[in-house]
């Protein structure tokens, strides 16, 4: 609920000021399990097919043994450009033979909404 006098609702006491574009931002890698989360990658530069796939391949398996489940991976990745890529496709057949599809667009059935839950609660 909002307090304030008629017509004052611009009155630059009664805004917030938020930044939508170029506030600047931090890129990462990350993984979960049902139990706890897992590895979290910061990322310098621009994210290509490349540098995701060099993530996955030094970070996954490691990140899988942290979580205590081994080989026992479902790995799930939304449709992006990198994440479809020909190199990392063959790459997570070779090493994620259990790989979830991904519907078109759902944020009922993105998992990284959990991760901004706690990401929230932890700050």
């Amino acid at each position: 609920m909002l307090w304030r006098r008629k017509n004052e609702e611009l009155n630059p006491k009664n805004l917030v000021g938020t930044v939508k574009h170029g506030g600047g931002g931090i890129l990462v890698w990350g993984c979960m399990s049902a139990t706890r989360l897992g590895n979290l990658i910061f990322i310098d530069g621009i994210m290509n097919h490349a540098l995701y796939f060099n993530i996955l391949r030094d970070n996954l398996e490691l990140s899988a043994r942290n979580l205590g489940i081994g080989n026992n991976i479902v790995f799930h990745q939304d449709n992006d450009s990198k994440h479809t890529a020909l190199n990392v496709r063959l790459w997570c057949l070779y090493n994620c033979p259990q790989n979830l599809k991904t519907p078109p667009p759902s944020p009922d059935l993105n998992p990284i909404e959990h991760i901004w839950r706690e990401l929230k609660v932890r700050v």
